[in-house]
C-alpha cells in the first residue's frame, strides 16, 4: 500500500540513497505510529532496488541494558570483515561484541573507529544503508558508537538513517544527521488512507475515527480493525456512550463488539498512544490463554527468538509449546512470524501486552524466561532481577558480576545499569552504598554528571561510613570544569580531604584535592581557599613529584610555587614515563606558571597516547592546552588544528567549557592572523558558553582575543578596555594565573592609548609576585613592559636586556621585542640602526602568520625609508585547520591509515582530503608536503 502525505520525506530520502558522491544521513522523529518505520521500509526497498547492502539494527527496550547489543545485532552480517581490521581496532570491536576476551574495557572512541573502518571497508565493495529503528532503546554504548560513525561519513558511500521517538533523546540526535520531523496527516489525507483501509464504514463511525486518529497513520489502520466489522453501516448492537474527545460514538454498531468502549475508563484523558495500547490489548484479551501466554513470554524476550519464546512458555504450561501456540496472534495482526523469528508489528503492541499481564503473570514469565537463559548469564540475571519482589541479594551479587563483564567490555552504560539495579536489590545498607559509589564513578569517567549526581544523592542519604562519605566528596570533584558548582565548595573538598587524609586515605584525598585545584582555575575562591587547600596538599602522604601534586600547586598557587612547579616539571620531562595522562598533568601546570614551551611540549607527548588509548574524554584537554600555548608562542600552524580538533571532541564528549576555552583560543588566532570578524564571531561564541556559568579562563581568553583584534585594527583604547578587565578581580574574566601572560599585549595598548601610568601602577602591583617565582612569561612580559614605558635614557638598555634573555622556542615574543625597539629606534630618528629590527620583526611575524603585526613592522619600515614585499600568501592560510592537521601528518610520513587512526576517520576520508589538499597546495604528491608546510618553529 502506497504511503499516504509523506512524498516530500521519500523524496528526501530517495535522493540521499542517490547521491554518490557524499553519503549523510536522516533522523526521522515523531510519536508512536506516526509512519517512521513505514517510511525506513520504503527507504530500504529503494536502497536495495539501487544495489546498496543494507544492515539494521532495532532498538527493544528489552535490551537497553546490554552492552553493544545493538552494535552486535548491526555488525553481524559483516563480522568476517573484522579479522582485517588493524590489531588495536580488532581487539577493541571483538571485545565489545564478546567474541573474544579483552585484556581491559576496551574505549568506546576505539570501538567507534572499528565500525567505521569496517563499515568504510564493506563500502568499498558495495555501497551501504544503515539503519537504526528505536534508536532510543538502543543500549547506550551501541548508540554512542553509531553517533561516533555518522558524524566521520565525509566521503564513504553510507547512509544512515535512524528513527526516534518524539521526546525520547539519543546520542544520534547530535550525530550530523539531517532532522526529519513527522507531522501527523492533514484532514484530507488522513480520510483518504481511512477509506483506503476501511472503506465501506458508516459515515458517523468514519467522522469518530478521523477525530480519534487525529492524522496517526497507524491509528488510522488499526482503530478500524479494532472495531472490526460493526463498524460497517447496518450493525445493531447498543454502544455505551463514549466519553472521548470528538464526536461521540455511534450509539449502534452491531452484534459482538469486541471493543464496547475503546477508550475505557478515563479516556477523556487518555493519550493517543495509550488509546492505541488499549485497542492493542483488547485484542489480546480475545486470544485463547495459551496465545496470551506466549505472547507475553515474546514480548519480555530480549530479541526475537521464537524459540527462546516457545521454550519458556513451555515451562510455564508444563507442556511443549509449538509455533502453532501464536497462530491466533498472527491472524490479529499483532505479531509477524518468519525463519525462527517473532516480530511485533509495531513497538506499542510489544509495549502494551506487558502492562495489560498481572504482576504475577509477568513474574512467571520473567523465571521461565531466565531457566531458558541459563547460558547468557547477562540476560539471565535482568529477567531474574525483574521477578525479584524485594531485596534480593542474590541477584544484586549476580547483578555486580553482570556489572564487572559489562565494564570489561566497554559497556559503561550497561555497567552503572547493573550496579543501580543491583543497589535497588541490596538488603543491607553498606553494600547498596558501595554499589551505587561504584556506579557514580564509572558515571564521572565517562562525564555523565547527572546520573553521578543523582546516584552520589541516593549514596549520602545513607548511613555512610568516613570512607565512603570521601569517596561520596571526591566523586563529584572529579569533574574538571568544577563550574557548575558553587566556590564555597572548595572549602568543603579541602576540608573532606584533610579528614580523609587523617584517616589513612592519601588516594582519595588526592583525587578531592584535584577536584578543589580544578575549581580554583576555572572560578575564584579567594586567596584563603587557595592557602588551606596548599596546607592540605602539602600534609599528604605522597612523593613530592607525584604528576597530580606539581599540577595541584601550580593551579592553587601558580606564583607563590611557581619556583617549586618549575623544578618538578623539568626533572619529570624526562623520567614521566610512557602514561599520557601523566604528561596531560604536566602540560596543565606547565601553562598555569608561564612555561609555555614546557605546557605544549608536554600536551604534545600526551596527545598521541591519549589517542591509542582512545581517551577522548582527556584528549580534547590536552589538545586546549597545547592550542592555548602554542597559540601565545606564535605557532599558529600547530595551535589552529589543534584547537579546532579540541573544540570538535570537547562539543562531541560533553565538555562544553573545554569547547569554550577551544573556541576562544581560535578567537585568538583569528585575531592575530587579522581576520577580525571571524575573530569576534568566534569571541562572541565562546563568551555565550562561558559566561552563564563564569567559566573565567575561558573568558579572560576571550577578552585576550578582542584585545588582540583591537590592537591591530587600531582601536587601542578598546584595546586596553578589554586586557584589563583580565586583571580586574570583579570582572568574570579575571583569571589569577591568566592574567599576567598577557602583559606584552597590556603595556603596547597602554603606551598607545595614553596610560601608561595606570599601566604603570599595574607592573608595580605584579613585581611581588615576579619575585616569587620564575615563571618565564611573566618575566618576558615584565622585560617588555619596561623597555616600553621606560623614559628614554633606559630604554635602549632594557631593549637590550630584554633581547638578551633567552627567548629559545618564544619567536613571538621575540618578534615583538624587535617590533617595539624598532619603532622606538625610529621615534628617535635611529633610521638605520632600526630597520634591521624592524626587518627581523617582518620576517619572524611573516613566517608565524601574524599578519596584523606584520603589516606593522612593513608600515614602520616605509616610514624609515625602506620598502617591503609584499608578504606571500602562506600555504597553510589555504587549508581549513582540519585540512592542515591532515596534510601536516602527511607530511610527517605517516599513511592515510595511521592518519585515521590518530584523527579517528576512516583511511578513505584521509585520502579523499589529501587529493582536496594537494591543489590547494600546488603540490602532486605526499613527499612535496614537508617542503610547503614548513613548520613555524
Amino acid at each position: 500500500m502506497p504511503l499516504f502525505g509523506r512524498e516530500a520525506e521519500l523524496k528526501a530520502l530517495a535522493e540521499l540513497i542517490d547521491e554518490q558522491e557524499s553519503r549523510s544521513g536522516a533522523l526521522l522523529r515523531g510519536e508512536p505510529g506516526i509512519g517512521k518505520s513505514a517510511l525506513v521500509a520504503e527507504a530500504v526497498s529503494a536502497a536495495s532496488a539501487a544495489g546498496l547492502r543494507v544492515l539494521t539494527v532495532t532498538g527493544t527496550e528489552s535490551e537497553h541494558n546490554l552492552a553493544y547489543a545493538g552494535l552486535h545485532q548491526l555488525l553481524y552480517p559483516v563480522r568476517a570483515g573484522m579479522a582485517a581490521l588493524p590489531a588495536a581496532q580488532r581487539d577493541a570491536l571483538s571485545g565489545a561484541l564478546g567474541l573474544a576476551d579483552a585484556a581491559a574495557g576496551p574505549s568506546a572512541h576505539l570501538v567507534g573507529l572499528a565500525t567505521l573502518t569496517l563499515l568504510a571497508e564493506e563500502s568499498v565493495r558495495r555501497s551501504l544503508l544503515v539503519v537504526a529503528e528505536d534508536a532510543h532503546w538502543l543500549d547506550r554504548a551501541s548508540a554512542d558508537v553509531l553517533a561516533f560513525v555518522a558524524r566521520r561519513i565525509e566521503s564513504e558511500p553510507i547512509v544512515v538513517i535512524a528513527t526516534l521517538r518524539e521526546g525520547e533523546r539519543s546520542p544520534l540526535e547530535d550525530a550530523g544527521l539531517s532532522p526529519m520531523p513527522l507531522d501527523r496527516l492533514p484532514d484530507q489525507v488522513a480520510a483518504e488512507l481511512l477509506d483506503t483501509t476501511a472503506p465501506g464504514l458508516a459515515p458517523e463511525v468514519r467522522a469518530w475515527l478521523l477525530a480519534q486518529a487525529a492524522g496517526n497513520p497507524l491509528a488510522l489502520t488499526e482503530l478500524p480493525a479494532a472495531l472490526g466489522e460493526h463498524a460497517r453501516p447496518g450493525s445493531a448492537q447498543p454502544l455505551s456512550e463514549h466519553p472521548g474527545p470528538g464526536p461521540a460514538l455511534p450509539d449502534r454498531l452491531g452484534p459482538g463488539l469486541p471493543l464496547p468502549d475503546p477508550l475505557g475508563p478515563g479516556g477523556l484523558t487518555l493519550s493517543l498512544t495509550e488509546r492505541l495500547e488499549r485497542a492493542f490489548t483488547a485484542r489480546v484479551a480475545a486470544l485463547p490463554a495459551p496465545a496470551r501466554t506466549a505472547l507475553l513470554v515474546a514480548a519480555l524476550a530480549q530479541g526475537d527468538s521464537a524459540a527462546e519464546a516457545l521454550a519458556a512458555t513451555g515451562l510455564i504450561l508444563g507442556t511443549a509449546a509449538e509455533p502453532e501456540i501464536l497462530a491466533p496472534a498472527v491472524e490479529a495482526r499483532l505479531i509477524e512470524q518468519e525463519a525462527g523469528s517473532v516480530r511485533f508489528r509495531h513497538p506499542l503492541m510489544r509495549a502494551a501486552i506487558p502492562v495489560a499481564a498481572t504482576p504475577a503473570e509477568r513474574r512467571r514469565a520473567h523465571l521461565a524466561l531466565a531457566e531458558t537463559l541459563r547460558d547468557r548469564p547477562d540476560r539471565q540475571v535482568w529477567h531474574r532481577a525483574a521477578a525479584a519482589p524485594g531485596p534480593d541479594e542474590e541477584v544484586a551479587a549476580e547483578l555486580d558480576r553482570a556489572a564487572d563483564r559489562a565494564g570489561h567490555r566497554g559497556g559503561v552504560a550497561a555497567a552503572i545499569a547493573a550496579l543501580d539495579q543491583a543497589a535497588r536489590l541490596s538488603e543491607e545498607p553498606d553494600r547498596k552504598a558501595l554499589r551505587l559509589l561504584r556506579a557514580a564513578e564509572l558515571a564521572v569517567e565517562s562525564g555523565r554528571r547527572d546520573t553521578a549526581e543523582r546516584m552520589v544523592g541516593d549514596a549520602r542519604a545513607l548511613d555512610l561510613s568516613p570512607r565512603r562519605r570521601a569517596t561520596a566528596a571526591w566523586l563529584l570533584s572529579g569533574f574538571e570544569d568544577g563550574v557548575r558548582e558553587h566556590v564555597s565548595r572548595v572549602p568543603e573538598l579541602t576540608g573532606l580531604a584533610a579528614s580523609a587524609t587523617a584517616d589513612g586515605h592519601p588516594e582519595p584525598a588526592a583525587r578531592i584535592l584535584w577536584g578543589a585545584a580544578m575549581r580554583c582555575f576555572w572560578s575564584e575562591p579567594g586567596q584563603d581557599a587557595r592557602r588551606e587547600l596548599m596546607d592540605v596538599a602539602d600534609r599528604l602522604p605522597l612523593p613530592a613529584g607525584d604528576p597530580r601534586m606539581v599540577a595541584v600547586a601550580a593551579y592553587v598557587a601558580p606564583f607563590e610555587r611557581g619556583a617549586t612547579v618549575l623544578d618538578r616539571l623539568r626533572e619529570l620531562a624526562g623520567v614521566a614515563g610512557e602514561e599520557p595522562e601523566t604528561y596531560r598533568y604536566l602540560g596543565s601546570a606547565a601553562l598555569q606558571v608561564g612555561a609555555f614551551d614546557l605546557a605544549a611540549r608536554f600536551s604534545e607527548t600526551a596527545a598521541p597516547g591519549l589517542r591509542a588509548q582512545g581517551r577522548l574524554g582527556l584528549l580534547p584537554r590536552a589538545l586546549a592546552v597545547q592550542a592555548w600555548s602554542l597559540t601565545r608562542l606564535g605557532d599558529l600552524a600547530t595551535a589552529l588544528p589543534a584547537a579546532a580538533e579540541a573544540a570538535k571532541l570537547a562539543r562531541e564528549t560533553g565538555q562544553p567549557f573545554m569547547y569554550g576555552l577551544a573556541i576562544a583560543v581560535q578567537a585568538e588566532i583569528a585575531a592575530l592572523k587579522g581576520d577580525h570578524g571571524r575573530a569576534g564571531t568566534l569571541a562572541d561564541e565562546a563568551e555565550r558558553v562561558a559566561l552563564p556559568a563564569g567559566a573565567r579562563p575561558v573568558l579572560a581568553t576571550v577578552q585576550l582575543a578582542r584585545g588582540l583584534a583591537a590592537l591591530s585594527e587600531g582601536r587601542f583604547d578598546d584595546a586596553f578596555a578589554a586586557l584589563s578587565r583580565i586583571l580586574d578581580p570583579a570582572d568574570p574574566a579575571y583569571q589569577l594565573a591568566l592574567r599576567a601572560y598577557c602583559l606584552a599585549e597590556l603595556t603596547e595598548a597602554a603606551a598607545r592609548a595614553g596610560r601608561a601610568d595606570t599601566m604603570r601602577d599595574i607592573l608595580y602591583d605584579l613585581e611581588p609576585e615576579a619575585a616569587s617565582t620564575p615563571s618565564p612569561a611573566l618575566h618576558i612580559g615584565l622585560r617588555y613592559a619596561r623597555a616600553v614605558l621606560a623614559p628614554n635614557a633606559q630604554a635602549e638598555e632594557l631593549f637590550t636586556a630584554a633581547l638578551r634573555a633567552d627567548l629559545t622556542g618564544w619567536p613571538a615574543e621575540r618578534g615583538r621585542l624587535h617590533l617595539a625597539f624598532g619603532e622606538w629606534l625610529r621615534r628617535q630618528r635611529r633610521a638605520v640602526e632600526c630597520r634591521a629590527h624592524l626587518r627581523t620583526a617582518r620576517e619572524s611575524f611573516d613566517a608565524l602568520g601574524l599578519t596584523a603585526w606584520g603589516e606593522r613592522a612593513r608600515a614602520e619600515l616605509r616610514g624609515a625609508g625602506e620598502s617591503s614585499p609584499n608578504r606571500d600568501p602562506d600555504a597553510r592560510d589555504q587549508l581549513t585547520p582540519h585540512e592542515l592537521n591532515i596534510a601536516r601528518l602527511a607530511a610527517e610520513g605517516l599513511t592515510n591509515r595511521e592518519i585515521g587512526q590518530r584523527l579517528y576517520l576512516s583511511h578513505r576520508t584521509v585520502g579523499t582530503h589529501l587529493h582536496r589538499i594537494f591543489p590547494k597546495l600546488g603540490v602532486s604528491s605526499r613527499s612535496d608536503l614537508a617542503r610547503v608546510l614548513k613548520p613555524a618553529r
